[in-house]
């Protein structure tokens, strides 16, 4: 017994030490394997592998004074739509690696986040103050900004302080938005000024004419009024401009969702101002929101 003993042993480890071997071999060669196939892929599965980073947003929360009871119900619904916001920004961030140009972010992804917190905290300032002092300076929390390494903030994580923020966009300094100022379809009505075509061939902006949809405008709220009105017009340029200048970047919904995507964003914010301005003084002017939405005139 005890000299056959070794001789098992013998057999057991070179058996052992034959699997092991040929397992290894088998894990040589699946690694090599999948090595090639990520190497086929390009540069899209590296990017995709390497994470595209997370977008980071000031936490609007935090920073609200006491909340009246009646207010309650629509400032949470608000703080609610900013984390699906986010979450949103992150989902986009990820599904359109490696497109556009170098700006593609900010102008497809940041750009337009910041113009829906923009409208959103701007509702949760007018919910509170419709029976409380309305909170001031909100705006300077729309602004977010691509952090290259975290993980996707969660709903409700929102970066507190407020630190990485940007002043606010012209116009909305102590502008009000109304409650529920939602996208809307467009309107009825003619193209306001500043909507020039061009000679590139890539269509221009339509959007309908909001001047002609105001009631009689009390002279108190004229100026301010007049001031929206510009900035309209300004906000069409723009995005005209950038029609042009993005020829050929994104896929086949950029110029929705880069270009006429925040610029209705930014139209709900500047109507929504007008009305505000207006119902200081007079009957609130209602449905200007559907005047928001344009259009690509080929």
């Amino acid at each position: 017994m005890s000299r056959a003993l070794p001789k098992y042993n013998k057999r057991r480890v070179g058996l052992v030490g034959g699997a092991a071997a040929v397992a290894l071999t088998g894990a040589v060669i699946a690694g090599t394997a999948l090595a090639g196939e990520s190497s086929e892929g390009g540069g899209a599965d590296a990017r995709t592998l390497a994470g595209p980073g997370t977008v980071s947003c000031p936490d609007v929360a935090s920073q609200l004074p006491a909340i009246p009871a009646s207010a309650q119900a629509e400032v949470d619904r608000n703080l609610a739509l900013l984390d699906q916001q986010i979450t949103e920004a992150n989902k986009r961030l990820v599904d359109t690696v490696g497109q556009g140009g170098p700006n593609f972010v900010q102008n497809a992804i940041l750009g337009p986040l910041e113009d829906k917190r923009v409208a959103t905290v701007n509702r949760i300032a007018t919910a509170i103050g419709r029976t409380a002092d309305r909170p001031a300076g909100l705006d300077s929390l729309a602004a977010c900004s691509l952090d290259a390494q975290g993980d996707p903030a969660a709903p409700g994580q929102e970066e507190t302080g407020g630190t990485e923020t940007s002043a606010p966009p012209a116009g909305d300094v102590g502008g009000d938005a109304g409650a529920g100022g939602g996208d809307a379809g467009a309107g009825g009505g003619d193209a306001g000024a500043g909507q020039d075509g061009d000679a590139s061939g890539v269509g221009t902006i339509s959007c309908p004419d909001v001047a002609p949809q105001l009631p009689a405008i009390p002279a108190s709220a004229q100026a301010e009024v007049d001031r929206n009105l510009a900035l309209l017009d300004q906000q069409i340029t723009e995005a005209n401009k950038r029609l042009v200048d993005t020829v050929g970047q994104g896929g086949p919904n950029f110029v929705q969702n880069a270009i006429l995507g925040p610029l209705e964003d930014k139209r709900v914010a500047t109507v929504n101002r007008i009305a505000t301005a207006i119902g200081r003084t007079a009957d609130r002017p209602a449905g200007l929101d559907s005047l928001a939405a344009c259009t690509l005139t080929k």
